[in-house]
């Protein structure tokens, strides 16, 4: 078995970066005052969990096409998590030094989702 053989999703860097990502929402979610739980820190929070649930969803299945649609769900999911965090930036939940990187990552993280959606469309997965 070689070094980068993919044996699961978890071997996916993809699932990787996006868990990364995820992880960070909560942190800097943790911030948000308590008002909003139910709302900005909530729905932060699931649109970054969904990210990595929806990329490991997709590997699972059986067929390239189902894989891609759900990667397609991911880069949905990212946006909604990107427009969020500006969000709470504007409305003062949180500053630009704490949101910048998690947007940096989320940047690497679209274009990789796009490059794999490319290489199952182009049957090269």
């Amino acid at each position: 078995m070689g070094d980068g053989e993919i044996r699961s999703y978890k071997d996916l860097k993809v699932w990787q970066l996006a868990i990364e990502l995820a992880e960070a929402c909560y942190h800097t979610t943790r911030g948000f005052p308590k008002d909003e739980l139910y709302g900005m820190t909530a729905q932060i929070r699931r649109a970054a969990a969904s990210v990595p649930a929806n990329i490991a969803e997709g590997h699972g299945r059986n067929s390239q096409g189902d894989y891609a649609h759900s990667l397609r769900i991911a880069q949905g999911s990212l946006k909604e998590l990107e427009t969020r965090l500006l969000l709470a930036q504007r409305i003062g939940l949180t500053d630009e030094n704490a949101i910048a990187p998690i947007l940096n990552k989320s940047e690497t993280l679209g274009k990789m989702l796009q490059a794999l959606i490319r290489s199952l469309e182009a049957g090269r997965v």
